[in-house]
């Protein structure tokens, strides 16, 4: 079992945010980066199915690998190895100066280096995404990338498993519908996008991340191919004010206290 997981390098949502200058980035100087939970889900997924195959298959535990991809600057190399030490074999940095890299060009790079893989004698059995980019909800690179690898892409996908059947593997991908769950099943190899909840992602252990600064880290140097939707600039929704009502002073504001407890159905009338 072979897996690739897609994460994105997005600002962490604790602070205030800002744009640049330029208006064409988020200014993460003083709220640092991070993945989404919808990504952390999938790294979470890939490390199962490969220690999931292992256990199954312990001579072939050898073959089994977890590998994670982020297309970013250098410094993106540090959410890689945060993925590693959750259990990832090994990553890939796609390092670009995130000029220009709309969702066609993304998964046009991310196509790429499957392909460069593949060639290589590295086939990869699922690619996960997570299902939306964490900072501007975009939903494409995913559907993308299994367009042009010509293989099937389940999305929104909720709960998963993989089973032999015959001489392939199929993949069991739960998602909601209609109030309901809808159950997809896929050859592999096919494309995932994961949606959190799937799993409830793992703390890195000590002995993980000490494990992560070792592992490798391949970085490619891809070609831009833009297309599709080119960005003109971002803007911040103005702060919407804050309203404070003032019931009143000491004992004077206990009756207006009980008629708000009233009015939103904490006390009865």
């Amino acid at each position: 079992m072979k897996v690739l997981v897609c994460v994105k390098r997005i600002p962490g949502s604790s602070g205030k945010v800002t744009l640049t200058d330029d208006e064409q980035q988020v200014d993460a100087r003083h709220v640092g980066f991070t993945i989404s939970p919808h990504e952390e889900c999938a790294v979470e997924a890939a490390v199962q199915l490969v220690e999931a195959s292992n256990a199954s298959s312990p001579a072939d535990g050898a073959g089994n690998s977890a590998t994670v991809l982020t297309l970013g600057p250098a410094d993106a190399e540090a959410q890689l190895r945060d993925a590693l030490a959750l259990g990832g074999t090994d990553a890939v940095l796609l390092e670009t100066d995130e000029t220009g890299w709309d969702a066609v060009a993304t998964a046009r790079a991310i196509s790429a280096l499957i392909d460069t893989h593949r060639a290589a004698g590295k086939t990869y059995d699922l690619v996960l995404f997570g299902n939306e980019a964490g900072d501007t909800a975009d939903f494409q690179v995913g559907i993308r990338v299994a367009h042009l690898q010509g293989v099937p892409c389940v999305t929104g996908v909720k709960s998963l498993s993989v089973n032999a059947d015959g001489g392939g593997l199929v993949a069991e991908a739960g998602r909601e519908a209609l109030g309901g769950t809808e159950i997809v099943e896929v050859a592999l190899p096919a494309m995932l996008t994961i949606k959190e909840g799937l799993n409830v992602p793992r703390y890195p252990s000590v002995p993980g991340r000490i494990k992560a600064k070792r592992a490798p880290v391949e970085h490619v140097t891809p070609e831009l191919r833009p297309g599709g939707v080119r960005r003109v600039k971002l803007s911040l929704p103005p702060e919407q004010p804050s309203k404070v009502n003032v019931l009143g002073n000491g004992p004077d504001a206990a009756p207006a206290v009980v008629e708000m407890l009233r009015a939103i159905g904490v006390l009865e009338s």
